[in-house]
């Protein structure tokens, strides 16, 4: 009995979307670090600017969203996409939704590219701390903070979701790997746009 709940334990922690959990755990926690010195939600200045790295990141994975072979992959995955929401956010504060598009990121790998929607959708559970912070500034789901607001679902059953879709791909040990390295590039692009769009530890 014992060997069987030990086998059951290592399947469980060997689980693909807990893989990639493990794997770029540091990428992830280095990203929260980054944000939150950043001070984001102290004044409309600040969050504009956060608004603008949003709108870099989203820009850049919202082709993923409408890609037929990841669509295939991750049934509904055309309806998750926060690009809209993040424009009209920057049109709430009075700024126009437009970026040079030699800022953005191209992911030309399918596999790579499940990297970088672990990111894209596993930053909406973080997101309702966020999301409670932009209150602060009066924004919320109707003005200013649309793209952090919960899926109609709930964060945690959408993310279950998703979660389940990962853990249901067939993936050899080195799609995986293009899978993790996906992912940690999304969170090195994101920790390089942070710097960009002008936010820094004061």
């Amino acid at each position: 009995m014992e060997v069987v709940e030990n086998k059951k334990e290592v399947t469980e922690i060997l689980s693909f979307a807990k893989h990639l959990k493990l794997s770029t755990r540091t990428d992830h926690d280095g990203v929260d670090k980054m944000v939150m010195a950043s001070k984001p939600f102290e004044n409309e200045a600040n969050y504009a600017k956060f608004l603008t790295l949003q709108h870099i990141f989203h820009l850049s994975v919202a082709p993923l969203y409408q890609q037929a072979d990841l669509q295939d992959l991750f049934p509904g995955l055309a309806e998750l996409p926060r690009l809209s929401a993040v424009k009209l956010d920057l049109m709430d504060l009075g700024m126009k939704p437009e970026v040079d598009p030699a800022a953005l990121a191209k992911v030309d790998d399918v596999y790579e590219a499940i990297g970088w929607l672990y990111c894209s959708e596993g930053s909406n559970i973080g997101a309702a701390f966020l999301y409670k912070e932009t209150q602060k500034l009066n924004f919320d789901a109707n003005r200013g903070a649309r793209h952090l607001a919960a899926h109609e679902d709930g964060r945690a059953p959408h993310w279950r979701k998703f979660v389940a879709q990962l853990d249901a791909l067939k993936l050899t040990e080195s799609q995986q790997a293009s899978a993790v390295k996906g992912a940690i590039d999304a969170f090195d692009f994101y920790k390089k746009t942070l710097k960009m769009a002008g936010l820094s530890a004061s």
